[in-house]
């Protein structure tokens, strides 16, 4: 069998490439973790040695927002820098390959690919692999990265999600096997640009990892989420929150006694996940392309884990859509934070801005390059995130709106209020700023787009 080496330098000899200054790409994506990381101090207990340390090699934005709370439709809008509201697809209803609103639209890695880059990915990137324009994206695929599962769960009954000690090594880890596979790669000097996107599973349930990231923890004194008896007494009874939440439910956690199995859980997870990206991070910023690499690194979005009595995601409010987003490498000061807000699909314009590229396709993300240039600039800048068709949530600063398609709203002020335990969509001297930031609704909503059931993967 070929070595990835051998694959890549056939490939620069039959097209002959001279090199050039462009910066190589690197894009990592982690799927479903929320801002339990040590730099944006979601939670006072967990150990992301290597996040933490990438985003002091960086910029790390401390107010980034994904644009759909649900896997899919977060990465459908990153690979084509569009708002749900602008394609359609809104949850599971349509990936990339599948949407027709995106039809004359090139995802990230293929705009790439025909501006001479060479193109790897692996693991989860978007939802339902690599299909359609996305296969023709890459020239390599790195590995699937599916992590082990065991053959029988390792809590029972398992009505949702299984947690657990399992396997026993890192090394049978899908998430790690890529980790070690785009390593390979970036310690070899390269000729050409590449962009080389990994997708990494975990923390997404099961929240299933090795022993030793579980002994990082002392389970007994980990700290759980605050979680008022009265939180939801404020939320209108037909938020749509209510209605689509997925199991299960936070009082059903909390009698079963396992809140604190699942934050551990979790909190392993994260740690594991941080170990990749370190194994990643460090052989494209050391290794002999590190002069000339970028790294963007940033997750789908959030997670509760008892939040707003809720689990999981599918949510408008703060743990589902902040989401860690770094930019590291070539052109970035180092140890820089920048508070301004920002979201997720501002990441293809970014990218291709920075490495002087132009794209057929127009935008809904705007370029945060003056922001790396300048992180500590002022800015007013509001950011949408939407879950199913005319239900969103506006992001500008420290204040957070909530419109459902109903006419009810939420409307939290995080700078007095970071736990949105106060709704202060009614109070008359909130009047103002409520219409200002009603003002960044989309005047048009695209309907949710429609594919035949057979071609749609709804897997979670």
């Amino acid at each position: 069998m070929k070595t990835i080496l051998a694959l890549f330098c056939a490939m620069l000899a039959v097209e002959g490439l001279k090199a050039d200054d462009r910066p190589n790409i690197v894009f990592i994506a982690i799927d479903d973790l929320n801002d339990w990381i040590g730099c944006l101090a979601g939670h006072p207990q967990v150990q992301t040695p290597n996040l933490d340390r990438l985003a002091s090699r960086g910029c790390l934005f401390r107010n980034a927002h994904c644009q759909v709370p649900v896997c899919m439709a977060s990465r459908v809008s990153v690979f084509s820098g569009k708002l749900a509201s602008t394609t359609g697809c809104y949850e599971f209803n349509a990936d990339f390959h599948q949407a027709t609103t995106l039809e004359s639209d090139l995802p990230i890695p293929l705009l790439f690919k025909r501006n001479g880059y060479m193109t790897l990915g692996g693991g989860k990137l978007l939802h339902s692999g690599f299909k359609g324009r996305v296969a023709e994206s890459f020239d390599v695929n790195l590995t699937q990265g599916r992590n082990p599962t065991p053959s029988q769960p390792m809590n029972w009954p398992v009505k949702v999600w299984d947690y657990g000690a399992f396997p026993e090594s890192d090394e049978e880890m899908g998430d790690y096997q890529l980790a070690e596979k785009a390593a390979e790669f970036l310690m070899q000097e390269q000729d050409k640009p590449f962009f080389l996107a990994t997708g990494f599973h975990r923390p997404h349930v099961p929240l299933l990892v090795p022993p030793k990231w579980f002994d990082l923890y002392d389970r007994d004194t980990l700290m759980l989420p605050e979680v008022p008896d009265d939180d939801m007494d404020d939320i209108p009874i037909s938020d749509i929150t209510r209605q689509q939440a997925i199991a299960p439910k936070h009082s059903e956690v909390v009698r079963s006694g396992k809140w604190r199995d699942f934050v551990h859980s979790y909190l392993a997870c994260i740690s594991f996940v941080d170990h990749c990206v370190g194994v990643v991070a460090d052989a494209a910023l050391d290794g002999p392309n590190g002069g000339n690499t970028l790294i963007v690194l940033w997750s789908d979005h959030g997670w509760h884990l008892g939040e707003k009595q809720h689990w999981a995601k599918r949510t408008l409010w703060e743990e589902s859509t902040r989401t860690p987003l770094i930019f590291a490498g070539k052109g970035v000061p180092q140890g820089a934070t920048c508070d301004a807000t920002v979201g997720l699909v501002d990441i293809y314009p970014s990218l291709i801005d920075i490495a002087g590229l132009n794209a057929p396709q127009r935008f809904d993300g705007q370029s945060l390059a003056p922001f790396l240039n300048d992180p500590n600039q002022k800015s007013d800048r509001a950011v949408l995130c939407t879950w199913l068709p005319n239900n969103h949530v506006v992001i500008q600063n420290n204040w957070r709106y909530i419109h459902y398609k109903e006419g009810t709203e939420e409307l939290y002020d995080l700078s007095v209020d970071p736990g949105e335990f106060k709704n202060l969509a009614n109070d008359p001297d909130k009047e103002p700023i409520k219409r200002q930031l009603a003002s960044f609704l989309p005047a048009v909503n695209a309907p949710l787009l429609q594919i035949p059931k057979n071609k749609v993967n709804t897997a979670d």
